[in-house]
C-alpha cells in the first residue's frame, strides 16, 4: 500500500528534506514507485524489486 511521503518524517524522527532525498534515491534505484496525488507524493515498494533483493539475500545465506 502506498504511504504518503509526509508519514516518513515524525516517523523516522528525520526532517523533510533528508527524507525526500532518501525516498528519491531509493525511487531511482527501482526500489520504490512514486505516485503523486496533487501536491502529495505516495511511495510503495516495488514487488518486482523486493523479490530480486530477497532472491539475492537468498543466495548470499547458500554460500557463505
Amino acid at each position: 500500500e502506498a504511504v504518503c511521503a509526509c508519514e516518513f518524517n515524525d516517523a523516522l524522527g528525520l526532517s523533510q528534506p533528508t527524507v525526500s532525498h532518501h525516498l528519491k534515491k531509493l525511487t531511482e534505484a527501482g526500489l520504490l514507485a512514486r505516485e503523486q496525488r496533487g501536491k502529495w507524493a505516495y511511495f510503495s515498494l516495488r514487488r518486482d524489486a523486493v523479490d530480486k533483493l530477497a532472491a539475492l539475500a537468498d543466495l548470499k545465506e547458500a554460500c557463505c
